[in-house]
């Protein structure tokens, strides 16, 4: 073990990782950093998307955009990239990808301390190299990431995701959720039909309407549809489902509104998917149907969520497209996703001020 020479960092800069539920489990490895460098200016490099997720939030006191289908695309767009980064003069950098890309553009800017796995043919550029024999492969990704910055000697800060909204985006989704119809007091349902990584983590539109409708009768709820922009199919096909009695903001929403958005429900349905971790980080209960991904490394990180699943013979094979039958997620019914639901509320008292 080679340990960070804690003397001659006044400078850091964190290569986020590129998805926006992977960065949002990375929150107590970027919380950590920041508990053992107080006083370092801490900068994260991040793509569009995941620039987003950081835009506010108390740990970090600078984003860079990587712009990889744009300026920095390509080989010059790496060594631009790299030039820039080296005019902000960093003392270390955290690479928490595992690709030999992530951790080039470091070593281009001159960095002179580079931490990261010891990935993808990439440890003759790094000075600080983890090796990835030290992580069992049914460890949770949240403590993976910890586990190998208390490799280099830091103190893992405690594993809790945490993100941040400010004031005016809260206040700006409430206007927005009132136009709809939806009073601050309201119970809110999410639903959350879509996953990016492929199809095969996507469970069924008609089955989320089901699971939605029966909840929020129950509940006296009203129900929110969540989406990008390549989602909006399946969002339409819930809100037909449902009749019309529910807010679609699929394809409607930047970013940090989707986090506003997720952050004022009280309940959440989903996929395995970003918006699964984001509810996490806000705290708010969620049911998250499991197929093809490994909910032992990927689940939502934190007590207040239940795992519905079917085992197969064939889960977890983490592909983006079922080959066959799709046997992982035909298996869970709506009346599965509503008794986990309807169970957590009661076990959480959240119709008595839980939430």
């Amino acid at each position: 073990m080679k340990p960070i020479d804690r003397s001659r960092v006044r400078k850091i800069l964190i290569r986020a990782v590129n998805w926006i539920g992977d960065a949002v489990m990375t929150t107590p490895a970027v919380d950590t950093v920041r508990a053992n460098f107080p006083e370092a200016e801490i900068t994260v490099l991040a793509n569009e998307a995941v620039s987003e997720v950081f835009r506010v939030y108390d740990g970090v006191d600078r984003v860079i955009t990587f712009h990889r289908n744009g300026r920095h695309k390509g080989a010059l767009g790496r060594l631009r990239l790299a030039a820039e980064l080296r005019r902000s003069r960093f003392d270390l950098a955290v690479m928490l990808p595992n690709s030999f890309d992530a951790a080039l553009v470091p070593w281009l800017a001159g960095i002179p301390q580079r931490v990261g796995k010891d990935s993808d043919a990439r440890s003759i550029i790094l000075t600080h190299r983890f090796p990835r024999v030290l992580l069992k492969p049914d460890t949770h990704q949240v403590l993976n990431y910890l586990t190998m910055l208390e490799y280099f000697g830091l103190k893992p800060s405690p594993a809790h995701l945490r993100l941040q909204t400010s004031a005016e985006e809260d206040a700006g989704m409430e206007a927005l959720l009132a136009a709809r119809g939806i009073a601050p007091g309201d119970f809110v349902i999410g639903v959350n039909p879509g996953a990016t990584y492929g199809s095969a983590k996507r469970w069924y539109p008609e089955r989320f309407a089901e699971a939605a409708r029966e909840l929020a009768e129950r509940w006296g709820a009203r129900v929110i549809i969540t989406g990008g922009p390549g989602e909006t199919e399946m969002a339409g096909k819930i809100a037909e489902l449902l009749e019309g009695d529910c807010a679609d903001f699929a394809g409607k929403t930047s970013v940090r509104q989707l986090m506003a958005l997720i952050k004022r429900c009280n309940f959440f349905i989903t996929n395995d998917s970003g918006p699964m971790h984001i509810a996490a980080a806000f705290d708010v209960p969620l049911v998250a149907i499991f197929g093809p991904t490994d909910h032992r490394t990927t689940s939502a990180f934190f007590e207040r969520g239940a795992i519905v699943r079917r085992g197969a013979d064939c889960a977890p094979c983490m592909k983006r497209e079922c080959p066959i039958d799709h046997r992982c997620m035909t298996a869970v019914t709506a009346g599965d996703v509503i008794e986990a639901a309807d169970g957590l509320y009661q076990r959480l008292g959240i119709g008595k001020g839980g939430r």
